[in-house]
């Protein structure tokens, strides 16, 4: 994410991050040996998906990283990344804090921050997988000061809660999590004993789901993110697919760019 087309904000590192690197010229500016246009990584949860890509970074310049201190905490425990990352290049870490105070992202100014608690899962990892605690996934809510233009972000959702009402209302854009179809999608496919929602994520069909949750807000624009192998709307002929385009509902893409 960038203001000025110039400098960027990581938001989550997934373990492909070097060929999204690769097709993304503005974040190779080659102004330096190693140099990138990142200038600092963003962390919502410390699950594998969102973070294994750090270790692909850490051949270049001290990595700024903005995250909980739950997240830090299974990142240096459970997950070791940060204490690996060490041996590489240096970690500084930006205490992200979830009481609405909001942050900004040195080398990025007229971007503001803030992070908001999300009902979801700790990794399995994670010493607090059973006993959750604020900071284990959190949403990011962007605003460019200039534009006063809004974005959230949040790939882990367990539940739609009463303080989030606000933010969908009032967002120029949603990017939001999109994981599975069903509740018991992982389930009947076989792949696992558990259903959406005991893994932490909100299904999209069926009551209660996001597109009964996002049919109440016409206002931002609204884009699926973090969606898993065995999700229909993966296939752009399925009937899940044109619901989806029925209620304005975008699925993201690779190469897919956002302007707010």
């Amino acid at each position: 994410m960038s203001v000025d087309g110039k400098s960027w904000l990581l938001v989550n590192a997934s373990p492909d991050i070097l060929a999204q690197l690769r097709a993304f010229p503005e974040a190779q500016p080659a102004r330096a040996l190693r140099d990138t246009a990142i200038v600092g990584i963003a962390l919502v949860d410390s699950q594998i998906d969102h973070t294994a890509g750090l270790l692909m970074l850490r051949e270049g310049a001290p990595l700024a990283i903005y995250c909980t201190d739950s997240v830090r905490t299974d990142l240096s425990t459970g997950h070791p990344l940060f204490r690996v990352l060490e041996h590489y290049c240096r970690v500084d870490w930006r205490r992200v804090a979830t009481d609405g105070t909001g942050f900004a992202v040195q080398g990025l100014p007229g971007l503001s921050l803030r992070a908001i608690p999300l009902q979801s899962k700790a990794p399995p990892y994670s010493a607090h997988r059973h006993e959750p605690r604020e900071g284990d996934n959190v949403g990011l809510l962007l605003r460019d000061e200039t534009t006063g233009a809004t974005l959230f972000y949040a790939p882990g959702l367990g539940r739609m809660e009463a303080h989030l009402h606000a933010i969908f209302g009032k967002a120029d854009c949603l990017l939001l999590d999109g994981t599975f179809w069903t509740d018991d999608e992982m389930l009947c496919a076989g792949i696992a004993g558990r259903s959406a929602r005991d893994m932490g994520h909100l299904p999209l069909a069926g009551p209660g789901g996001m597109l009964e949750v996002l049919a109440g807000y016409p206002r931002p624009r609204k884009v699926l993110i973090h969606i898993n192998n065995t999700n229909p709307i993966l296939d752009e002929d399925s009937r899940e697919r044109a619901e989806l385009a029925a209620a304005g509902i975008e699925v993201a893409c690779d190469g897919m760019r956002l302007e707010i």
